[in-house]
């Protein structure tokens, strides 16, 4: 059995669905699991809520971690891994962020830190996932395409390696089912680095019309982001990175991904091509 958590995410959403595909017999948490709608078991859990936490870890023999972006990381993954280990679970996988416990600077790196250290000092053979740039993050730049508005840029010409999801999703699910994981960290990125007006302009060919871009003041994003109501922290921490993108602190590639899946990434005009709907095509 495979526990997977975070399970109607971008990520977890896919790993359940490989899973099920495989055959594997998987548990997806959620802590709404009457609109989940997966090809699973589908189980309440919470990471506020230790009884939940203990019902679904029950008879689990893997565990996937994973948990939306935010301060609250660190106390749910030391939640659940307290759960796993009290449970012997037998392996863990952690889907954290690129650049964690090696640049101080980044927000991300203080959430993801504790719970890799927790997890690599558990009872379960592990693995560390730590993905760049979601190529999904790009939808929310949908509305303002659609409407025939620029996209905003806040990190200027920093370029980072952007991946898929699904291929984040597909080394999840063998470092959840292969040997050969155990004991790995491994740097996921995408085939090419990318800025922000490459890949619109990526979206300008894939969608067949025009798509402006317009730079942004981290300043005045910060000021749109606290009026519509995001976390403080959240917010100040999500600045510091898009910060650290424009310094060009993310312009990473690692083979990573081929590695594992014995072949390339996916590129991100493979998964604009992909998701044209989502922009108005």
């Amino acid at each position: 059995m495979i526990l997977v958590t975070g399970a109607t995410g971008t990520i977890g959403r896919e790993v359940v669905r490989l899973l099920a595909g495989r055959g594997e017999r998987v548990r997806a948490m959620t802590r709404n699991p009457e609109g989940a709608h997966l090809p699973a078991e589908v189980v309440r859990g919470d990471f506020d809520d230790r009884d939940s936490l203990v019902d679904a870890v029950a008879g689990a023999d893997a565990v996937l971690l994973l948990d939306a972006p935010g301060p609250w990381i660190e106390r749910h993954d030391l939640a659940m891994l307290d759960v796993v280990r009290a449970h012997g679970v037998g392996k863990a996988v952690k889907v954290s962020a690129i650049g964690t416990g090696e640049h101080s600077e980044l927000r991300t790196s203080a959430w993801h830190l504790p719970g890799e250290r927790a997890l690599r000092a558990g009872g379960a053979a592990w693995t560390v996932l730590r993905p760049s740039s979601f190529a999904t993050n790009t939808l929310s730049w949908a509305p303002a395409i659609r409407a025939g508005q620029p996209v905003a840029n806040l990190t200027g010409k920093g370029a980072q390696g952007v991946i898929d999801p699904r291929d984040v999703a597909e080394v999840a699910v063998a470092a959840l089912t292969a040997p050969g994981h155990a004991g790995r960290t491994y740097t996921l990125t995408g085939p090419e680095l990318l800025s922000t007006p490459d890949q619109v302009e990526v979206l300008r060919k894939v969608l067949g019309r025009p798509v402006e871009v317009v730079d942004v003041p981290l300043e005045t994003a910060k000021e749109q982001m606290i009026a519509a109501g995001r976390d403080p922290e959240f917010t100040e921490g999500a600045l510091r990175g898009q910060r650290f993108v424009a310094d060009g602190g993310n312009a990473r590639l690692t083979d990573d991904v081929a590695a594992v899946l014995g072949r390339g990434p996916r590129t991100y005009a493979a998964w604009a091509a992909d998701h044209r709907a989502a922009f108005g095509c």
